[in-house]
Order: C-alpha cells, then sequence, then structure tokens
C-alpha cells in the first residue's frame, strides 16, 4: 500500500510501477508509455503531465482519478475495473482510447482532445464536454441525458441512436446532431 506519496520523473517503460494500492498519491512528469498497469488500484490520485499512452489496464481500478496535462493515447478504460471508476480529464489528450459500456455519470472532460474516442454504450448523464475536440468520436446506444457540449467541437452524435434528453448543445453545435441527414447549415 502506497499512501501519499508523491512519484516524480519517473520512468516506467523498463522499469514498471511496483504492483500495489496507491491511494492520495501523485504522479509527476512520469512516463508510462506502453507499460503495464494491470491489476493496481489507484484511489484520489492525481496524474499530471504524464505519459500513460497505451497503458495497458486490465483490472486496474481507477476510483476518483485525475489527469491532468497528460497524454493518453490509445487507452482501453473498458478493460478497468468498474466498480466505483470514476476519472476527470484536463488538458489531456484521449485520441483513439475507448471507454465502451463504462458507466461515466457526472464525469467531466475539459480542454481535452477526444478524436476518435468510443463512448458506445456509456452512461455519459450529466458529464461535461467542456472546450473539447470531438472529431470522429463514437456515440452509439450512449446516454447522454444532461451532458453538456456547449462549448465543444467536431462531434457527431445521432439522436436517433443516443439518449439526448435536456442534453446541452450551442446553436453552433448544431450541425453536429444533424450530420447523418446530410443537411447544409449556414
Amino acid at each position: 500500500m502506497f499512501e501519499d506519496q508523491k512519484f516524480e520523473k519517473a520512468d516506467y517503460r523498463f522499469k514498471p510501477l511496483a504492483k500495489g494500492d496507491y491511494d492520495a498519491c501523485i504522479f509527476s512528469n512520469c512516463d508510462f508509455s506502453d507499460s503495464d498497469l494491470s491489476g493496481n488500484s489507484f484511489t484520489d490520485c492525481e496524474f499530471i503531465s504524464c505519459n500513460l499512452s497505451m497503458v495497458r489496464l486490465n483490472k486496474t481500478a481507477l476510483k476518483d482519478v485525475k489527469f491532468r496535462d497528460c497524454k493518453c493515447l490509445g487507452l482501453h478504460f473498458e478493460n478497468c475495473n468498474d466498480f466505483l471508476f470514476s476519472v476527470s480529464f484536463e488538458n489531456c489528450i484521449l485520441n483513439l482510447s475507448c471507454f465502451y459500456r463504462l458507466d461515466l455519470k457526472k464525469t467531466i472532460f475539459k480542454n481535452s482532445s477526444l478524436q476518435e474516442t468510443d463512448f458506445s454504450d456509456c452512461d455519459l448523464s450529466s458529464s461535461l464536454f467542456d472546450n473539447c475536440d470531438l472529431n470522429g468520436a463514437v456515440f452509439s446506444n450512449t446516454n447522454l441525458e444532461k451532458a453538456d457540449f456547449r462549448s465543444s467541437v467536431h462531434f457527431s452524435i445521432d439522436p436517433e441512436k443516443n439518449k439526448l434528453k435536456k442534453a446541452k448543445f450551442s446553436l453552433a453545435g448544431l450541425p453536429g446532431l444533424l450530420d447523418k441527414y446530410k443537411i447544409e447549415v449556414y
């Protein structure tokens, strides 16, 4: 068990992070790229300016974990332990990641790139997409009720294949709801 520890400028690409439970720990400027975090548990932890691209997350527990200024390319969050799964992202690159079938109620995505990220079958109700780039992101059978997309761009969401009751969109975002109809909005 690792509690209230700070890990700075560590390179875990060749020497993996010790397996275990991490509680209230901060990882700053660490490189985890292409490493294996499977089976670890992170509770109330923060990852700041870390590279987590292509990290394996099989049965990894992420409970109230914050990612800030991180590069998280190609992560398969759907492989995580879903018990008490709770994450937030600020200024992160999450391109090509997958959240398939996860409960992401009230999740915050702020100033992040979510290009080609898969949100199929997720519950994103009451989530916030604040100033995010959702180009190519997949929303299929996704619960987006009360989700806020007002400041996000490049999304394409089919209202017939997703739950959108009381979701918030800006006037500029309307074309993203009409893509499938090939309507030109000026």
